[in-house]
């Protein structure tokens, strides 16, 4: 028979922690201001961090009186207090602590080697703090990027940067940016932002890491032109030299030729004139800029791959199609003549739905709408859901199975994908007649919509 006593062993180690009188390590956290001492003992810090298994250990610490003495200046003795309780009890309370207090304990627990906690407190500021992150967006995004294992908190800045660009490289603390942060941006795929525009944004922030150096190009001298080609050195390669029209080139880079590595500027030039595809630089667009509310850029691709029938790569970057809003119900009103209205002629569309649960609906519809008042046969419509605004592992794909009875055109009502997803009254309606491979858990259900986006699809 065996038994475990953790609630009992956690209280009698917080009566521990809250009366060392047998302590054998004195902890100097805060500055000269916020100074303030803590008692340990060095047996359960070791046991508990690597980090001061390792720094007990050196010979270098010092002792007075067999007594540990430890500084940490850099710690807050709030955050300390926090790390010194979870360390004794395995708790800890973030409810009531400030936003910059959390993102303390955070780089704390990074150096301290405490990755349970680590990871604990990422998750806690991106669900419960998530308001302050954004309050405080510039200063979390600089901190994040020093830390290599936050990898949730680095990919969240990132991708709030990418979905709406402009107003943050329009500010001051663009060309402050750390050169590891401006990378990670440059690499991704979901950017919107024209190519032109990052390869002016960079020029402007290579210029700005150099002191002194002019921003009039025409007083420069050759030192000049090489301190920004070391300065530029590890980024240019990350610009879609393709993206740029040979106007554009012409105008705005190839005055800076020369910082820019020959191989790329051989293969751009061979590109424009010749016609030739690069075979070393990055060619590969980045997605198009979406007008959505409901979804994320990177589920454009997701879309866009499945209406080129590619299910089982659809995370392979697709920039073949512009979606371009024609229909948006908190804009133009729940209404079926003013969708019949917007949508007549315009071609193909996608039709996004929101409901209350944040499930999101969708079917993609490549003949367009007619008001033709009949059943219309399609082999190559498919209805969708995602589980949320960025899914990319529940996602669903339900194609037609039925081509003739695959799109119904109401002359009096919304879309109607089959008789599986349709607006009937105020609400989504889904539904299983078997015209398309059934992708709901559960049918003949309403759902209360939330907004409604149709996009016309246009091949570029």
């Amino acid at each position: 028979m065996s038994a475990t006593f953790h609630s009992s062993l956690s209280k009698d180690l917080s009566l521990i922690f809250n009366d060392a009188d047998d302590f054998n390590v004195i902890i100097n956290v805060g500055d000269v201001e916020s100074a303030k001492e803590f008692r340990a003992h060095s047996v359960i810090l070791r046991a508990r961090s690597p980090y001061f298994k390792s720094a007990f250990s050196a010979d270098w610490i010092i002792k007075e009186d067999n007594i540990i003495i430890f500084n940490k200046p850099n710690i807050t003795p709030t955050v300390f207090d926090m790390l010194l309780r979870y360390i004794y009890t395995g708790e800890i309370n973030l409810s009531k602590q400030k936003g910059e207090d959390v993102l303390a304990l955070l780089i704390a627990s990074d150096e301290l080697l405490l990755d349970e906690l680590f990871q604990f407190v990422q998750v806690h500021l991106l669900e419960r703090q998530i308001s302050w992150v954004q309050q405080n967006f510039v200063l979390v995004l600089q901190t994040v990027f020093k830390l290599a294992n936050c990898k949730a908190l680095q990919d969240y800045c990132l991708e709030s940067i990418c979905a709406n660009p402009q107003p943050f490289i329009a500010s001051n603390h663009f060309l402050s940016l750390d050169k590891d942060i401006l990378i990670g941006l440059l690499k991704r795929d979901d950017l919107q932002v024209e190519e032109i525009d990052a390869w002016d944004c960079l020029i402007q922030w290579g210029i700005k890491q150099i002191p002194d150096l002019e921003s009039d190009r025409a007083k420069w001298d050759q030192k000049d032109f090489k301190a920004l080609e070391k300065t530029l050195k590890e980024l240019v390669p990350f610009i879609r030299f393709m993206e740029i029209s040979p106007i554009e080139f012409y105008d705005k880079v190839r005055p800076y030729k020369v910082v820019i590595p020959n191989h790329i500027c051989d293969e751009v030039e061979a590109f424009h004139y010749k016609k030739i595809l690069p075979k070393i630089i990055t060619s590969r667009p980045r997605l198009g800029r979406l007008e959505s509310t409901i979804i994320k850029p990177k589920l454009v691709n997701i879309i866009s791959n499945w209406i080129d029938k590619n299910d089982s790569a659809v995370l392979s970057s697709n920039n073949k199609y512009k979606f371009n809003l024609i229909y948006l119900k908190s804009r133009d009103g729940f209404d079926y003549k003013t969708f019949n209205n917007r949508c007549k002629g315009q071609g193909p569309f996608v039709v996004l739905i929101k409901v209350r649960s944040n499930t999101i609906y969708g079917g993609y519809n490549p003949i367009g709408y007619d008001e033709r008042c009949q059943w219309v046969t399609s082999s190559a419509s498919f209805i969708f859901s995602f589980e949320n605004d960025q899914d990319i592992q529940n996602m669903e794909i339900g194609r037609v199975i039925f081509a003739k009875k695959a799109i119904y055109e109401h002359c009096n009502a919304f879309f109607n994908f089959g008789s599986h997803l349709f607006v009937k009254g105020r609400d989504l309606f889904l539904s299983n007649p078997g015209h398309y491979v059934n992708i709901f858990t559960n049918v003949d259900i309403s759902l209360p919509i939330e907004e409604i986006e149709i996009f016309s699809i246009v091949k570029k």
